[in-house]
């Protein structure tokens, strides 16, 4: 029997912390849960002290969606409505792991061009880094 979709944050018993859209399910007399595009979120400090969130796929070695997990793997589980949790996970879930730049342009497509910065042989910043050195 399966249950309503809901977005939950589990902690398994190995110590991973994983947010995801769950649906419970029984078969016979054990509950799996079934995990829609599970992710890990960690918070990240930028060198100017800017706090933001760093998201990322559970398992990075699959192109899988969907993941059945015993109950008995799981050491809590917590519903969330936390809106600001859930937008993060759909806008993850509909962009994928591209890397955007603010312009909202994915860089992963483009080509590397000067408008993205400095272009320069390995001697070339060698010699502009030593002098830099140098000079302090």
């Amino acid at each position: 029997m399966m249950e309503e979709d809901f977005y939950a944050t589990l902690k398994l018993r190995s110590g991973e912390e994983i947010f995801a859209k769950v649906c419970a399910s029984e078969e016979e007399d054990r509950t799996f849960l079934l995990l829609s595009n599970p992710i890990q979120v960690s918070e990240v400090t930028s060198r100017r002290g800017v706090q933001g969130y760093k998201v990322e796929p559970w398992l990075k070695t699959t192109t899988d969606d969907m993941f059945v997990l015993n109950i008995d793997d799981v050491m809590t589980m917590s519903e969330s409505s936390d809106i600001d949790m859930i937008m993060m996970y759909q806008q993850f879930i509909n962009e994928g792991s591209d890397y955007h730049d603010p312009s909202g342009s994915t860089l992963r497509n483009n080509k590397v061009n000067r408008e993205m910065g400095y272009i320069s042989t390995v001697q070339d910043a060698k010699e502009i880094l030593e002098k830099l050195y140098n000079q302090s």
